[in-house]
């Protein structure tokens, strides 16, 4: 497994992360949620354990009060996607403390300006963003490990659909199950490639050089309320008033 844009998290946010310490860890049933003692927090997909007894992560009890840059570097961890989950939750905490980079203005999918002629592959079940696309009326094919979504391709059918598209959004997830540089690699030359998700990390700079050209992600706005949320397995549609979502380009696309 190579974990190419978790490690450029991990570098990028490794410096910030020195003297900064994690006060509270919620890893719930859908979303983890770290919290730093400056009181910033961030979120990430919680992976599903595979554990083999009932205890799902071996370092329970044992995070809060670590320094956050120990916590960051889970998220290089190749054997844990539940460490990689962690990782992820501590870096979006991070980077929460930072200034907030340019963002877009427009609703990320507006932004896209889709066309007819456009050919969208979607990599995760995004269901509010796919009734907005089939809108339009331009070609879709959504990719998805999961089958019991319904009409949705395996990721081997999903291979011709992901090299010829013009238009790619991608599952922010996908930096914690560890398919991103998979995911990347398939994709041909699209115009416009969307890291899309509450996990997704707002740091343009982890994926300059990539196919990604747009990070839609978001920012705790109400730590405590989210938290809670988390805590007793809440969701996206459940944590939504406790966040900002923001669109951040990258590279060449800023």
């Amino acid at each position: 497994m190579t974990l190419t844009i978790q490690k450029r998290l991990v570098e990028v946010l490794e410096v910030q992360a020195e003297g900064s310490v994690v006060s509270d860890v919620r890893i719930g049933l859908g979303y983890t949620a770290v919290r730093l003692q400056s009181g910033h927090a961030g979120v990430a997909w919680t992976a599903k354990s595979d554990a083999a007894c009932c205890t799902h992560f071996k370092e329970a009890g044992t995070l809060a009060g670590r320094p956050a840059d120990e916590l960051l570097r889970m998220l290089a961890n190749d054997t844990s996607a539940l460490a990689r989950t962690v990782g992820l939750a501590t870096a979006n905490a991070l980077l929460a403390a930072q200034p907030a980079a340019p963002t877009v203005q427009d609703e990320v999918i507006s932004s896209l300006s889709l066309t007819l002629q456009d050919r969208v592959v979607m990599i995760g079940y995004f269901s509010p963003i796919i009734a907005q696309i089939r809108k339009i009326g331009c070609r879709l094919d959504v990719v998805e490990l999961n089958s019991h979504h319904g009409e949705t391709l395996t990721p081997e059918q999903g291979r011709e659909p992901m090299a010829q598209c013009s238009v790619a959004i991608v599952t922010g997830t996908s930096l914690v199950n560890g398919t991103c540089d998979e995911v990347l690699a398939g994709l041909g030359q699209p115009r416009a490639a969307v890291l899309l998700g509450p996990s997704s990390p707002l740091c343009p700079d982890a994926f300059t050089g990539t196919p990604i050209t747009h990070v839609a992600g978001s920012r705790v706005h109400d730590a405590e309320a989210l938290l809670r949320v988390v805590s007793e397995g809440g969701g996206t549609m459940l944590m939504k008033p406790h966040l900002v979502f923001e669109t951040v380009l990258v590279g060449s696309a800023a």
